[in-house]
């Protein structure tokens, strides 16, 4: 798995910015991603099983998508060819036009 994190506090002196990690059985890495910050994830492996904890419990009427190419953030997907997307992530919001936290 290749785990994004982008920093959407406006007020940071990293808004705009992203972390990424590759995240296997293998590494047995983990990323925490506080508040504040977008997340996202590509599957580089023909399956992936994929478990996550939150802070609080997910409302869809919350829930706000980045463009995943937007090329603001400059996020260097390990991609071979096209991504499948679903219909949310094909029309994300670009990073000028998102949403901020606070």
């Amino acid at each position: 798995m290749f785990d994004v994190a982008v920093d959407l506090r406006r007020a940071s002196p990293t808004f705009g910015r992203h972390v990424a990690v590759e995240l296997s059985a293998e590494n047995k890495k983990m990323l925490w991603i506080p508040p504040g910050f977008a997340h996202g994830l590509l599957v580089i492996s023909e399956q992936a099983d994929f478990l996550y904890k939150t802070t609080d419990y997910w409302y869809a009427d919350h829930e706000r998508t980045l463009l995943w190419n937007d090329p603001a953030l400059a996020i260097r997907w390990p991609l071979t060819e096209a991504p499948i997307l679903n219909a949310r992530d094909a029309a994300g919001t670009a990073l000028a036009a998102a949403e901020a936290y606070r």
